[in-house]
This record gives structure tokens, C-alpha cells and sequence, in this order.
């Protein structure tokens, strides 16, 4: 599983149709100091993520295991959205609802 933070939203009018009705979220991975990585991933969101929320991804196999992805051709989920995470007793992130951190 990955951390991560929804960025953006992917628009596709044209799908395989075993996507349709299915949001894809644009999200950036974070580090456990909860900076940004280089690194981005389109996952389809099955626990209605907005933009900026902090978030776990599952990649390959694992991605197709959820009620919404299964038997769908899914390389990455979102698959929770983030309240707090610590690291060694320090709190690194927590959900505040009026723009996080």
C-alpha cells in the first residue's frame, strides 16, 4: 500500500466500458514526513476521495479485490481515506476538515 494525496481528476469519455461509471482520481505520493514524491498514479476511487484528502492506495492484484474493481481491468484503488497516521509516537498527519495537516 502506498500514502498518498488526491490531486487532480482524469475525464475519459471514451472508456473500456468495464470503467464506466468509475472516478479516477490523479493522486501524489507522499512520504512519511508527508512531503510530496516525484511520483503520481491514476487510481479509481471506490470511498468517494476529494481533492487534497490524504489517502491508501493498493496497486496490481490487490487493486481488483474491492466489491467496485473485481474482474475490472484496475492497476491501482483508492481504497481509504487517511485520518491520522503517526510515525514513532509523533503524529505526521491529521485530518482537520478545513484543509489538512
Amino acid at each position: 500500500m502506498l500514502l498518498g494525496r488526491v490531486i487532480g481528476t482524469v475525464w475519459a469519455t471514451r472508456k473500456d466500458e468495464k470503467l464506466e461509471g468509475m472516478k479516477l482520481l490523479v493522486v501524489r505520493e507522499v512520504d512519511l514526513d508527508y512531503k510530496p514524491l516525484p511520483r503520481f498514479l491514476v487510481a479509481v476511487d471506490t470511498v468517494q476521495a476529494g481533492g487534497g484528502e490524504v489517502v491508501l492506495i493498493c496497486q496490481g492484484a490487490s487493486a481488483r479485490q474491492t466489491k467496485m474493481t473485481e474482474k475490472r481491468p484496475v492497476d491501482a484503488v483508492v481504497m481509504a481515506v487517511v485520518d491520522a497516521f503517526d510515525i514513532e509516537g509523533k503524529i505526521v498527519f491529521q485530518k482537520s476538515g478545513k484543509g489538512d495537516r
